[in-house]
């Protein structure tokens, strides 16, 4: 995401390396290619300008540190500005009251329907018992949708397929909640495809019925500036808490994440970031400036990690590397570890510089695939055992597998030198290990 704005503003930051000192000169240069960054980024023009002036005034009123240099010390600028500009702090949905109720609202084509189910399923990982409620009687399939998505994330969805009234539907959900104990009420209603009055009013009643606990805003990232003008639009009428970005994935650009909550001024709260169903992120300003600056997102990395993380798969591995025994079965399951925590451009985009160094260079998500095919084209016994792995055997893995011979070679290779990692680093710790007990 954002590769366009990370890679101009990156190119725009770098006429200040090496530069001596910070002057109104080379920071108005610098500048001007930060604006017209933030500009091709499809940014309001407003928003760019004021963003770039402040940052020019915090630059120029700045002591430069000896042991920092005029380069980095803009760049630190920049990500605060970045950060303040999406809205500085993450902002949590609010989910309190017996049951809370969660209002969705946006144009039809947004991926209102889907979030909601991404939402339900967060909600459910936390422990909370959620009901989704389909208010959309005007898309023939989209009460059939939620239902589907409800049994796939296995959460209850309310619906009244005959019933044509949104307000008396959300009413009775919330009834029907209450009876059943659920905890949250997620109300999906229809969007059209295009901001009209009949919609506007429609969503103002169901929104005075139920007064929800939060009412979100759900757009698709992609329509960039179009994306501002409708959230203010609907800000003007329902007054909206918060922000959801969809399709954040294939947002190249960026200019609906950095122009919303200056138009709005309503915070940005969670962001789509793959079609799956645990696509969904908490939106933190701080960290998404610290990746448009190619700086990486490690914080993010990890809490991904841990929600992948499978901790009895986990102590099995690790005793199958101190036994010197990891076999491809193992790196089968590590492979599948790592496909859980999304995308992998996403995934690298986290790691600070690779980023920039891989700007140009094509991940696709199915990188894995290739690995998989082959590794599942062994036997049981080669995979538990691949010593066995001669040239006739590797041939017919070979064509099961539709991979080249050179191919098979290469990861037979590849897990050869990890292995041989794996027992040296497994040998350092327990001399470690051994250091420490000597000491006692």
């Amino acid at each position: 995401m954002f590769e366009n704005l990370s890679q101009n503003i990156n190119q725009a930051l770098r006429t200040l390396k090496g530069k001596g000192r910070i002057t109104d000169v080379n920071v108005a240069a610098t500048l001007k290619e930060v604006r017209k960054a933030l500009l091709d980024a499809d940014v309001n023009f407003k928003v760019a300008k004021s963003v770039t002036d402040t940052i020019k005034e915090k630059a120029l009123g700045q002591k430069i540190l000896i042991a920092v240099e005029p380069g980095q010390m803009l760049v630190k600028i920049v990500s605060d500005e970045l950060t303040e500009l999406m809205g500085g702090q993450k902002v949590d949905i609010n989910t309190k009251g017996d049951p809370a109720v969660v209002l969705m609202s946006g144009l039809q084509g947004s991926g209102k329907t889907t979030f909601s189910g991404k939402l339900a399923l967060y909600l459910k990982k936390q422990g909370r018992n959620v009901l989704l409620t389909a208010c959309d009687v005007y898309r023939p399939a989209a009460i059939d949708q939620l239902k589907v998505l409800g049994e796939q994330i296995g959460v209850d969805v309310y619906a009244e397929p005959e019933n044509k009234n949104p307000v008396q539907i959300a009413q009775n959900a919330i009834k029907h909640a209450k009876a059943t104990g659920k905890k949250i009420v997620i109300v999906d209603t229809a969007g059209r495809l295009a901001v009209d009055e009949e919609m506007m009013r429609e969503i103002e009643a169901v929104k005075k019925a139920i007064q929800p606990t939060e009412t979100l805003f759900v757009v698709d990232s992609m329509t960039g500036q179009d994306a501002v003008n409708t959230a203010k639009a609907f800000n003007d009428r329902i007054n909206f808490d918060g922000v959801v970005l969809t399709k954040l994935d294939g947002d190249t650009r960026g200019g609906a994440a950095l122009s919303i909550k200056a138009v709005v001024d309503k915070p940005i709260k969670f962001i789509g970031t793959s079609e799956k169903m645990d696509g969904i992120d908490v939106f933190y300003p701080d960290r998404m400036a610290s990746r448009i600056l190619g700086m990486g997102d490690v914080i993010s990395l990890v809490e991904r990690a841990q929600q992948a993380y499978d901790e009895e798969e986990a102590r099995r591995i690790s005793k199958q590397i101190r036994k010197n025994q990891f076999n491809f079965d193992d790196f089968l399951s590590q492979l599948q570890q790592i496909k859980k925590m999304g995308p992998v451009k996403d995934l690298v985009g986290m790691i600070p510089g690779m980023g920039n160094m891989l700007k140009d260079v094509q991940i696709d998500d199915d990188a894995f695939k290739p690995i998989e095919a082959i590794i599942q084209s062994m036997t049981p016994k080669e995979r538990a055992n691949p010593e066995i792995l001669d040239a006739s055997r590797r041939k017919r893995i070979s064509t099961g597998s539709g991979r080249s011979i050179q191919e098979v070679n290469n990861l037979m290779k590849q897990f050869d030198q990890m292995k041989k990692m794996m027992k040296m680093m497994n040998q350092m710790d327990m001399r470690s290990m051994a250091k420490q007990v000597r000491k006692k």
